[in-house]
């Protein structure tokens, strides 16, 4: 029978707040394709490098601070809070597939949701020998956030709202359901009486303050937003997110299965299966799940929230948003904006705005005209779009923020080609709406430093004097 009063506090890896980890998220990822791989004892003085402009000069002031908060950086969040990359047997430092399909896809939210996915108690990302062994000793097994969703949907059949405070009492800091020994319907019947009664409970650590008693709760819930999964509304009630019901529902296909990384089969006592299970962890953290393509964050799910949606909001949504006829939302968005600027300025141009996102090779997606006052009124212009999905909007206010993505080599011929006349338009769409940063003349920042190009790909060019030996294979062979 659950028993609620057995509580164990199930800490995990601290990283930063909701709005950082969104904005760190693109500096991680920059530095770390751009330095792996690389060998073990190379890593750390290559991101320690690389990963020093984003410090804030409090952070700099001290040099025995700094390497305290680039290792924290480095080792913490990036590598075992986020498995943004691995240390192989082979003495190689790799980038993990969950960086390069966000370097790819720039989805956010589904770089969280990955995340959450494969997120268990016990884990490998925290320290073994004190961390890992309490954990194996309490016998906690779980896939906590696929619990926490399976029990906001019936709480939401059953018309019963969970706080935020009793996920975290009830649910991520009670023992009998770390440990597998309750089930969703159980604590739901527990915190329904609970409410019935007026009873609310909280989570004290003798000699701590709230603070420090509830940090690992606030963070693995921040991480379910920043997935898009729930919202926490203002009076700290905690909803699941509809518009993600599909990725909702596998999360909660997984609740009540054991954790799929078995560290119980370790002999933990001894060293060398102490390491083995650090190489094991890293190699399996850090490669994607098998639904991560099924994460795919929608535009609508992003800019849900917890009120009444009015039809007429729902159909203005629909018509600006045509998939079919332009393949990319934030295309579609930049192409809107376009008509409605030009046409504002002189309704007669408005045909000359042109959506040739799906016109192979050209480096850009929209052209259109300067309307603007001048001589230059008609001259064409060059648009290339790249759009992110996050759950936080950025701001320009953070004079630390950076963002990266990656243009093709027909995007470079154009940007130096164009010039004046060629911009990025930087689309964020976010729970807040949608942002457009424009960077204009990306040639010219490019040139003066304030935008730093790195190469990521080569084109190998070879004639037969490269050849060493040709194999001709028989037809048996060769169809094997």
């Amino acid at each position: 029978m659950y028993d609620y009063t057995k509580q164990y506090r199930c800490t995990i890896i601290r990283g930063k707040s909701q709005k950082e980890m969104d904005d760190l998220l693109p500096a991680y990822a920059k530095v770390i394709d751009e330095i792996c791989p690389c060998t073990h004892n190379d890593f750390e003085e290559l991101f320690n490098n690389a990963f020093e402009r984003f410090l804030s000069e409090y952070d700099k002031a001290d040099s025995e601070r700094k390497k305290k908060t680039l290792d924290n950086h480095r080792t913490e969040i990036s590598g075992k809070l986020f498995g943004m990359y691995y240390f192989a047997e082979d003495g190689m430092v790799y980038e993990s597939e969950r960086t390069s399909k966000y370097l790819e896809d720039n989805d956010q939210p589904a770089f969280f949701k990955d995340i959450c996915y494969k997120m268990q108690f016990p884990n490998g990302s925290q320290k073994i020998a004190t961390t890992v062994l309490d954990r194996i000793k309490n016998r906690i097994s779980i896939r906590p956030n696929a619990f926490i969703l399976k029990l906001l949907q019936i709480a939401k059949t059953a018309k019963v709202d969970i706080s935020k405070k009793e996920i975290g009492y009830y649910v991520l800091n009670s023992l009998d359901v770390l440990q597998g020994n309750a089930n969703p319907y159980e604590v739901l019947d527990v915190i329904s009486k609970a409410q019935e009664a007026g009873i609310e409970r909280d989570i004290i650590v003798s000699g701590k303050a709230s603070s420090y008693s509830w940090q690992h709760i606030n963070e693995q819930l921040n991480y379910l937003e920043l997935a898009n999964l729930i919202r926490i509304t203002d009076d700290k009630k905690v909803i699941l997110n509809p518009k993600e019901n599909n990725t909702i529902n596998l999360f909660i296909e997984d609740c009540g299965k054991a954790p799929e990384f078995n560290i119980y089969k370790y002999q933990l006592e001894n060293i060398e299966d102490r390491k083995q299970l650090q190489y094991d962890w890293d190699a399996y953290y850090s490669r994607l799940s098998l639904n991560a393509n099924l994460f795919v964050t929608h535009s609508e799910a992003l800019e849900f929230k917890p009120k009444k949606i009015e039809e007429k909001d729902v159909i203005k949504k629909k018509s600006t948003i045509n998939l079919v006829e332009f393949g990319d939302e934030g295309e579609n968005i930049v192409y809107e904006y376009e008509k409605a600027r030009v046409a504002k300025f002189n309704p007669r141009l408005v045909n000359k705005v042109l959506s040739l996102g799906k016109t192979k090779g050209i480096g850009y997606d929209i052209q259109s005209v300067v309307a603007e006052r001048g001589e230059e009124a008609e001259f064409v212009k060059y648009i290339e779009v790249k759009t992110t999905k996050r759950y936080t909007c950025p701001t320009l206010e953070d004079d630390l923020w950076i963002d990266t993505l990656n243009v093709t080599r027909n995007e470079w011929v154009a940007a130096h080609q164009h010039k004046d006349y060629y911009s990025i338009f930087r689309v964020y769409i976010t729970r807040e709406g949608t942002t457009i940063f424009v960077i204009k003349n990306v040639a010219d920042k490019i040139k003066d430093g304030r935008i730093q190009a790195t190469p990521i790909t080569y084109r190998f060019d070879f004639s037969k004097t490269s050849i060493d030996e040709s194999i001709p294979l028989i037809k048996e062979v060769a169809n094997v």
